[in-house]
């Protein structure tokens, strides 16, 4: 079976052309919801949508069928015209059961399309989710367009004549689903076919229920009289041209450290320890052998930091990842890597906090400990990502600064960057910056001196990488403190004093290679926007609607969080007030107030979800100057 009689066949339905479309999916975390999401995803920008996504899923492995805890949900915005963020509510919302309603029913907004799997709204079900009666009957859910279709039943239908359980049949029914959005949002069936085909190939049952039930759910669109209307979404015309492909942000965190050290020449050693949400990273580096990545799934976070450090020391681009309390872990030896002057570049994929907090959930609450979470003065870079396809440049660039600066880089990510996807334009390799690692490699480029291997760069303070194992070049290296440029152990204060200096001055010394920062909006005005990390993209958007609406306000987005850039605080002087929007308590707005001593104010939610467009535009209202 191929897609072409369902593509082919001109439908008899009338079709209306939306700008943009949100569509979520809500399931049981086995109803492959993810799976789904994705699929739909890669075919909105297969025809050429822009397109945003958001993965909303449990912490728990498998929790209990049917109940709220277990829900996992997939949020798509595509669009025929350049978007930033997933969209803040669904024009569309299909739930496979009533906990999938009750725990994302409130992302749908008023007169959406509710898609319901009516066969899933059993007694049980229903009490499991919280619900005293039928919300699909009893007028709950009148605000909506609601669509109760028979999805467990229909799925069963198309395969009965196959031999397969009742759990079996059960889990193909997210294709019907699928098959039946694909026809409602005219999507060509012909890349879920083609996975369908290579997913299953060595299961030709499991392959042909699949294949049956796409088709039945394209079919039912269709041929029902439930659906009467569908939807064109057009091809985005005001993006840049080039090539791009879908890419999420851990697997465009991967690339970029791989582009990086094929440009530099050195391998790649990653090492790292499992966990949320930054497992991902190491799963995809695993896969890149041939362009001579290391990757080791260390026994712990302080194996897998120290590895990499062992890298660093042995001439290789040394990397590691992980989440807030990784780096909690990990902090004494990062100071190890600080006192040693070697490269290393640290990910940290934020999630909620404290402790095991909110594992598969977003949060930005690691700034603080990113930028002074070390014993000792302890100065590391910092700069964050904004967006999943920004992952590639941040990691890229992180790569670049460790090496030619001999420092630690700490990326900040977090959860919605590493999980969201969006189209990512495919750069030039030819055209990415240069990155000389600059290895010390013969004693007689020493010109008979003695070796000094904390003399420093004039220009980027940095000390030489000194090529292991070269005769001549044999030095004293470990974490007590050093004489500045001899590198022997000193417990001399004068010396400890300067060294402490000397450090910190090498990551500020970045700031000087910093382009100019960019404000979006007037070079002056009322009020002053300033974001890092993921919130660019709802705050960049809620500005932009602002200033069509004749408000004075602009936007600043910060990459660079140690060193700020040298810029910023001009910068902020020149407007009345400042908002800082984050998914904390305000961890930049107390670094702002503390560099520049303004009375910067902030806005913060703290609920493991993306601020949203609509929340921020009525918090920019409230703040600008009467």
């Amino acid at each position: 079976m191929d897609g072409q009689g369902l593509a082919a066949a001109a439908s008899h339905k009338p079709t209306e052309t939306r700008e943009a479309v949100v569509i979520r999916f809500a399931g049981d975390s086995g109803d492959g919801i993810q799976l789904t999401g994705a699929q739909f995803t890669a075919a909105s920008a297969a025809v050429g949508n822009d397109t945003a996504t958001f993965p909303d899923f449990p912490a728990e492995i498998r929790a209990p069928a049917g109940t709220l805890a277990g829900v996992s949900g997939y949020q798509l915005h595509f669009s025929s015209r350049d978007i930033l963020t997933p969209g803040d509510r669904a024009d569309v919302l299909v739930v496979m059961n009533p906990a999938a309603l009750a725990a994302h029913r409130r992302w749908l907004q008023r007169n959406g399309v509710l898609i319901a799997n009516r066969d899933a709204f059993t007694s049980k079900n229903l009490a499991m989710a919280g619900y005293a009666a039928d919300p699909l009957s009893d007028g709950t859910l009148d605000e909506y367009q609601l669509f109760c279709v028979d999805l467990s039943r229909l799925t069963g239908d198309a395969l009965q004549d196959l031999g397969l359980s009742s759990k079996e049949v059960e889990r193909c029914k997210n294709y019907f689903a699928l098959g039946l959005v694909f026809w409602l949002f005219e999507r060509k069936p012909d890349l879920v076919l083609r996975e369908i085909d290579q997913k299953f190939a060595s299961k030709p049952i499991l392959r042909e229920a699949n294949l049956r039930v796409f088709r039945a759910g394209w079919d039912y669109g269709e041929n029902t009289e439930l659906f009467r209307i569908r939807y064109r979404v057009p091809a985005a015309s005001d993006i840049a041209p080039g090539r791009y492909r879908s890419i999420s942000g851990n697997e465009a965190t991967a690339l970029g450290l791989v582009a990086a050290s094929q440009k530099a020449g050195l391998a790649l050693f990653y090492g790292s320890y499992p966990i949320t949400p930054a497992s991902d990273i190491l799963h995809y580096l695993a896969g890149y052998k041939e362009f001579g990545v290391r990757t080791f799934q260390a026994e712990d976070e302080i194996a897998a930091v120290c590895a990499a450090i062992g890298a660093s020391f042995g001439n290789q681009l040394g990397v590691t990842a992980t989440s807030g309390p990784g780096i909690a872990l990990k902090s004494e030896a990062i100071g190890l890597a600080v006192m040693t002057e070697l490269p290393l570049v640290i990910v940290d994929v934020q999630r909620g906090g404290p402790s095991t907090g909110l594992p598969t959930k977003t949060e930005q609450a690691d700034l603080l400990q990113a930028l002074y979470g070390r014993n000792g003065e302890c100065p590391v870079a910092v700069l964050a990502i904004q967006s999943p396809a920004d992952a590639f440049a941040c990691a890229y660039e992180a790569c670049r600064i460790a090496v030619q600066y001999r420092v630690p880089v700490l990326l900040l990510s977090d959860g919605s960057i590493a999980n969201g996807a969006e189209p990512w334009r495919i750069p030039d390799a030819a055209a990415l910056p240069a990155i000389d690692p600059a290895l010390l490699d013969s004693a007689e480029a020493l010109n008979g001196e003695p070796l000094q291997p904390y003399a420093r760069d004039p220009e980027t303070l940095a000390r030489p990488w000194i090529k292991l194992g070269v005769a001549g070049l044999e030095h004293r290296i470990g974490g007590i403190e050093k004489w500045d440029k001899t590198g022997h152990i000193s417990y001399d204060a004068a010396n400890h004093h300067a060294m402490v200096k000397l450090r910190q001055a090498k990551v500020d010394a970045i700031a000087k290679t910093l382009p100019p920062s960019a404000v979006t909006g007037p070079d002056s005005g009322d009020l002053l926007v300033v974001t890092w990390g993921s919130p660019w993209g709802s705050a960049l958007t809620a500005v932009l609607e602002l200033q069509a609406e004749g408000k004075s306000v602009a936007h600043l987005q910060l990459r660079w969080l140690s060193p700020l850039p040298a810029d910023v605080g001009d910068i902020l002087g020149r407007y009345k007030r400042v908002l800082v929007p984050e998914i904390n308590n305000g961890q930049l707005v107390k670094v702002l107030r503390a560099a520049y001593a303004m009375d910067c104010q902030g806005y913060q939610r703290i609920a493991g979800q993306p601020l949203t467009v609509g929340e921020l535009k009525a918090a920019i209202v409230e703040h600008l100057p009467a």
